[in-house]
């Protein structure tokens, strides 16, 4: 009978994920020759080898690549009932494992993680930052139960919670301050300074501008907010930041800050997760909290001058 662990399996599809011994060690929080010797036994288990060893990187071999897909079901379903297990407690207990984009995180997640502490203190709650494609990815393959995200993403196999809608400012140098804010079309004649290529933020700053992605722009994109500011403080063009950020973002920045005239640019930010969950009424729960930490935040916001204070209040569920 083959004998093999269910952390051997977890090792091996970290593996298999990251195709490096350090990255995927670091991940499971093990050493990296603890992983190799556990990769090791389980290849020994299974009487075949898994993967191709090098300095560089790891590659699976024809074993390996066959059995990454069953692996990563196998955990899936493991992780499905302990799911099934919390589903039947009364109150929001064990891990939670939720995503959030990077335009979302730095600014909403620490009153998420505040509230969600007080309401329920028994929550381990995991918090994965990265682009939405990522999210959608990792949460279709259940490692993620929910995440954070701009809507629509309109995936089938997702509910959909609308959770808080905002608009988008317009950030130019401080010079700036007290001149007409551009139309639409005007910005598409400036040096506008956006988000590097898979954040959702600069899909929607260039569909403001009706710009195509491609378009030949000769600035530099950024991987943060941040440094759009910092780089439009300096002068070097002008950007679009969501009303959240605000107030973290443009504090120690030289940079004026003004609306577009209705219709203002907008996203809708909500939680999405698998209509199969076994943790729906749960999850359900956990958008409750997410819009108590959004209310915080713009009250918190609020008395930091005109701009940042007449902050949009809308806020509507879908089913």
């Amino acid at each position: 009978m083959i004998q093999f662990t269910l952390r051997q399996l977890r090792y091996f599809d970290s593996l298999a994920r990251h195709g490096h011994f350090g990255r995927a060690a670091q991940a499971c929080a093990i050493t990296q020759p603890a992983m190799s010797m556990q990769i090791k036994e389980l290849e020994e288990a299974l009487g075949g080898v898994l993967l191709e060893r090098n300095a560089r990187q790891v590659v699976l071999t024809k074993f390996g690549e066959e059995l990454a897909p069953r692996v990563r079901e196998i955990l899936r379903s493991i992780d499905e009932l302990g799911d099934f297990a919390r589903a039947s407690c009364d109150q929001l207990v064990g891990r939670l494992r939720v995503g959030m984009i990077p335009t979302v995180a730095p600014y909403l997640l620490p009153k998420v993680i505040g509230n969600l502490t007080r309401l329920h203190p028994e929550l381990d709650v995991h918090v994965r930052e990265t682009v939405t494609p990522k999210l959608l990815e990792e949460l279709g393959e259940g490692r993620l139960d929910a995440a954070i995200v701009a809507l629509p993403v309109s995936e089938p196999q997702l509910a959909e919670v609308a959770l808080f809608k905002e608009n988008f400012l317009l950030v130019r140098p401080g010079e700036h301050e007290g001149t007409p804010e551009p139309s639409a079309e005007t910005l598409r004649e400036m040096r506008l300074l956006l988000l590097e290529e898979g954040h959702c933020f600069r899909d929607q700053a260039l569909s403001f501008c009706k710009m195509q992605s491609s378009t030949p722009r000769e600035v530099l994109d950024a991987s943060s907010l941040s440094t759009l500011v910092q780089m439009v403080s300096a002068g070097l063009g002008v950007t679009l930041i969501p009303e959240m950020a605000v107030g973290v973002e443009t504090r120690s920045a030289s940079v004026s800050l003004s609306r577009f005239k209705d219709p203002q640019p907008s996203r809708t930010i909500g939680m999405v997760w698998r209509k199969a969950s076994p943790l729906s009424r749960q999850l359900s729960q956990i958008s409750e909290v997410v819009c108590l930490a959004a209310d915080a935040l713009r009250e918190q916001q609020a008395p930091r001058g005109d701009v940042r204070g007449r902050r949009n209040k809308v806020r509507h569920r879908v089913a």
